[in-house]
Order: structure tokens, then sequence, then C-alpha cells
């Protein structure tokens, strides 16, 4: 199997896709070799982090560059391993049972309109396995959910990248329950005689599944997984000059450079205060909304700073305890 280079340090365009915004993505050396690595060895790719730092949109960037159709799943506290597989409208089918009552067909017309096959809808990693036979049973089960959007020329022999988004608002049961399903690449489906999973010379899935540490999620679930951290850096120096990089990737010379600075030395102050408060540290998807506020309101670079001024404290201290 052939593993595709991503470019690295490279600013790759995210164009508008569904409800996802035009964006730009930068991918460092350690993702390039975390998303290889799981494409190698057919695992899910785990992505640690704190909010804001680019988890979701490595997955997206990753379909971008590889040419692959993207399907995402945000998970829920109510969320199942189930939902993620296939889904079934119980009360759909009692409904029309007791239409059908009412009617004229014969018994066998009834089991046959009743079959529980209506009404089973493809999750998302049907769709990601095995694409086919997701878009036969969407179509039987009466199209109850929308399909995935096709990116253009996009056919499945060219496969797919699978984002399972913030699984850590689930229980323990929700990543227990994909144990069997990611290492074997399949799961049944209990009205089907074959299981559903990747056909023998398609292109395995990538799915990247990303966490913000608010649960700690099983052992047995981690093992399964090539986990990659995506950390900002614990000095100073090095913090700074990493945001303002990051700043420049989506803003370019429309902000000032004093500006940059000084918009990731106040965060830096910030995230110092949140330590001795015990709340949630801003981190780069503030930063990045005050930049994108400034080039908003003001398109004037000489005025910008006194702008950063005055709107800093609503993307940085959104806690009581944090002095406005």
């Amino acid at each position: 199997m052939t593993i595709p280079l991503l470019p690295i340090n490279t600013p790759i365009p995210l164009p508008l896709r569904g409800s996802w915004p035009e964006s730009v993505h930068v991918f460092d050396e350690a993702s390039v070799w975390a998303i290889r690595a799981a494409l190698a060895a057919q695992r899910p790719l785990l992505v640690r982090g704190e909010p804001g730092a680019g988890k979701s949109q490595l997955a997206r960037a990753a379909a971008e560059v590889l040419g692959r159709l993207f399907i995402t799943e945000v998970v829920h506290t109510r969320s199942e391993s189930q939902d993620l597989q296939w889904r079934y409208d119980a009360v759909g089918r009692l409904g029309d049972a007791q239409a059908l009552g009412a009617t004229r067909l014969t018994p066998d017309e009834v089991r046959n309109q009743l079959d529980p096959r209506n009404y089973l809808s493809p999750g998302p990693l049907w769709w990601v396995f095995d694409w086919q036979t997701a878009l036969e049973q969407h179509e039987r089960g009466g199209r109850q959910s929308n399909p995935p959007i096709l990116p253009p020329d996009w056919k499945p022999e060219r496969g797919c990248v699978l984002l399972i988004d913030e699984i850590d608002k689930a229980d323990a049961d929700l990543p227990n329950g994909l144990l069997e399903t990611l290492g074997n690449g399949a799961f049944s489906v209990p009205w089907l005689a074959e299981p559903v999973g990747v056909k023998t010379g398609l292109t395995t899935p990538l799915v990247v599944i990303t966490t913000n540490e608010e649960r700690e999620l099983p052992a047995a679930f981690v093992r399964r997984c090539l986990v990659l951290n995506l950390e900002l850096p614990t000095g100073k120096d090095a913090f700074l000059e990493a945001l303002v990089e990051r700043g420049k990737v989506h803003f370019g010379e429309v902000i000032a450079d004093a500006v940059y600075y000084e918009a990731a030395g106040q965060l830096w102050e910030d995230r110092q205060v949140t330590e001795t408060q015990g709340v949630t540290p801003p981190g780069q998807a503030e930063y990045i909304d005050m930049l994108r506020v400034i080039k908003t309101l003001q398109p004037d670079t000489r005025l910008q700073a006194e702008l950063l001024s005055k709107i800093s404290r609503f993307a940085l201290q959104k806690h009581p305890r944090m002095k406005g």
C-alpha cells in the first residue's frame, strides 16, 4: 500500500464544505508522520489537545490533501456506539404498523412493508467502510438522513476520512463499544446476513478521533489507537512565535506585526492567570478570534493596537473569576 506524502509547513487552503467555513491549515512534521503512521497501521488516530488547538481541522485538512471524502460525527452525552454504525427507526415502523392494520393488505404484504431493513439507516462508519452498500441502504431506508456531501470528482476508490469529534463527551460505553469495530474494520447489523466492512482492494478509511481530555478514555480503547498530542509550546518566547506564525497564515500582512505579538503576549499572560484560578485557559482559537475582529473592524494597521486594547478582554477573560 502506497502512503502519500503530505506537505509540511505549507499553508493548505480549505474551501467551504457544508457547515465547515473556509480556512487554512498548516501541518507540522509530527502531524504528517502521525497521519501516515495511522494510514500504514490501519489504526485510528486519537488526537489530544486543548479546545481550539486545531484537532478537528487536522482531519478536514487530511481529507483535502488526500482527495478523500470527509465525514464528521460530533459526539454528545447521549451518543452511543451504535449511532456511529447504524440507526433504526423503531418509532416510524410502529406508526406504519398501526396504519397498515387498517388496510386490506395481505399478511405477507404487511410483513414486506414492515421489513426492519426498510427502517435502517447507515451511520458514519458504514459510509466510510462500504460506500456502495451504505448508499443502497440509504435508499431502501427512505433517506431518513442526508448522505455525506461529496467533493468534486470523488469516487469511492479514493477513500474517506472520518472525524469522530469530542469522544470524551460520551461515557466509557461509547469507546468501549467501538473496540471491535475499529480493531477489525467491520461491524454486524442484526438484519443483514453479512457484516459491514472495508471491501478487499478498496482504500482503508482514515479515522481521526479527538478528545479535549474532559473525561479519561478507557485504556483498552487508547491501545487500539495511534496518538498525536497537539500542544502549544511551554516557554514564553516559543509560545509567542508559534502563535504569531499561525496568525500570519490566516491574516498575512493585513495586521501589524506588533499587534500579532501584543495579542499573543496578552494570551500568554491570561493563560498564567488561569493556572491559579482553576478555569479553562484561552488558547489558539481565542487568539484567532481577536485577530479576526481586528481585521474586520480596523483595516488601518496604525490603529489596530488601540482596537486590540478595547476588545481583547472579550476573547480572553471569559470567566467571572478573571479580572476584567
